[in-house]
Parts: structure tokens; C-alpha cells; sequence
């Protein structure tokens, strides 16, 4: 990154009151959150199925105990806490500049951080609910039942995120396409832009002010009016 692009950085942020921020699995693995995505000889050893294929709607259907051995042991981590990311993003809100935060992670850490419009496109591993009853159950509860949990009922509980094979929730999509439409700066971090159709949302932007910040070039990077490589939580903290 150079100085005149943290300037440019600062000076369209400074000017502007109507920013929206989408984020990807990037702004959370700066508190210490992998990419589910990531594997390693250790997770062939334990794994016979690749992430994307654990995590479909017909492999949770089909198996439960796999899947959820999976999930808690690669989806949930408890001790994570906000990055710089997620308290400049807060403190934006709070001063009536941002608008919303459009985010693909599941893990809460906005709203820990203290914002207030989060739009969760692939939901939450916070939430829970019985596929039957509807009752809802937290992360804790679902920690401390051995296997697959079963719901008081005898229902399966669903973690509230959305697997591969399942649609996108059309109001909250809905809700995004308005704040990025909407919006004077779009400011892009910690993703690739290759995951759809979550990636497909910045094509409603109709600014001049998009931001893309990230480790490594995007697809998107020749249509964006700045881009900075680096940390995401590095570089939000010096605005």
C-alpha cells in the first residue's frame, strides 16, 4: 500500500455518509478464524470429503454426525473476539457514515463489535432452530449435545447458515441490492469476489467510490476507483 492511496482512502470516507461495507471470510480471519475453504494433510487425514461437499444440504440430510463433526470442530470458534476491522466498521456506524455491513461470514464478530445493521448473506452459527417445532437453540446448546442434536420435539436442529445447494434468503438479498444501490462509497474487504451469488452484489453499485481491499487481486479490481493489498484490519484502522 502507498500513502496517497490511504489519503484517498481517508478522504472518501471523511466525505461521506452514505458508506456501505461488504465483507468476506478475510475480515474474519484476522481474529484468528480460518477460511473453511483451507485444507492441509491433517485434514485428509481426518476428513474423507472436501469442505464444500461436507457442507451441502444433501450431505447434512444424509450425514448428520459427519457433518456436525465438521461443523463444530472447523465453523464454531467461541474464543474469537473483534478485530480493528470489525471496531472502525462499528465506530463508522455509530458516527451516521456507514450504513450497513453486507457480510459473507457466519460468526457474529459485527455484531459483537457493536454494529447494528449487519445483513448476514450465509446467516449465522449464533442462531439454531428445530426443523419440525421451529424451537430455537443457542450455539452453546448445540455445542453440548454429543453427534447430531435432536431437538426436545425429536426434530433435527439446523444451524441458521446457509449450505451449499441452499438459496440465499431473498429479503435479506433484497435488503442489500437497496444499500448497495444506494450507496455514494462501496467499500469491498477480506474477499475474493469469487464466491456467488454473493459476489454478483457489487454489480448494483452505481458509485464511482468502490474500495476493494484485500490480500490478493480480485476480479473486480480494473473497475474499482481504489484498491489497496494488505490487511483489512490494518488498513480500516488508519482512517
Amino acid at each position: 500500500m502507498n500513502q496517497s492511496d490511504i489519503m484517498t482512502l481517508k478522504k472518501w470516507i471523511n466525505e461521506s455518509s452514505n458508506i456501505v461495507f461488504f465483507g468476506g471470510a478475510g475480515v474474519s480471519t484476522e481474529s484468528g478464524i480460518p477460511d473453511f475453504r483451507s485444507t492441509d494433510g491433517l485434514y485428509h487425514m481426518e476428513y474423507d470429503q472436501p469442505p464444500e461437499t461436507i457442507l451441502s444440504h444433501t450431505y447434512y440430510k444424509n450425514h448428520r454426525n459427519e457433518f456436525f463433526r465438521f461443523y463444530k470442530n472447523k465453523m464454531i470458534y467461541k474464543d474469537a473476539v473483534p478485530n480493528s476491522a470489525h471496531k472502525v466498521l462499528a465506530r463508522l456506524e455509530d458516527e451516521g457514515k456507514l450504513k450497513a455491513v453486507i457480510t459473507q461470514n457466519i460468526d457474529g464478530l459485527h455484531q459483537v463489535a457493536g454494529s447494528k445493521e449487519v445483513l448476514e448473506l450465509h446467516g449465522s452459527v449464533l442462531r439454531n432452530f428445530c426443523e419440525i417445532c421451529r424451537k430455537n437453540y443457542t450455539m452453546e446448546e448445540i455445542m453440548v449435545q454429543k453427534g447430531a442434536p435432536v431437538c426436545s420435539c425429536g426434530g433435527m436442529i439446523k444451524p441458521d447458515v446457509v449450505l451449499y445447494e441452499e438459496a440465499l434468503d431473498h429479503n435479506i438479498i433484497n435488503k442489500a441490492v437497496k444499500y448497495i444501490e444506494n450507496a455514494e462509497v462501496l467499500v469491498v474487504g477480506g474477499t475474493s469476489l469469487s464466491v456467488y451469488p454473493a459476489a454478483g452484489l457489487i454489480d448494483y453499485f452505481r458509485g464511482n467510490k468502490l474500495i476493494l481491499i484485500n490480500k490478493t487481486p480480485t476480479p473486480q479490481d480494473q473497475r474499482a476507483g481504489l484498491v489497496i493489498y494488505g490487511s483489512i484490519g490494518e488498513i480500516l484502522s488508519m482512517v
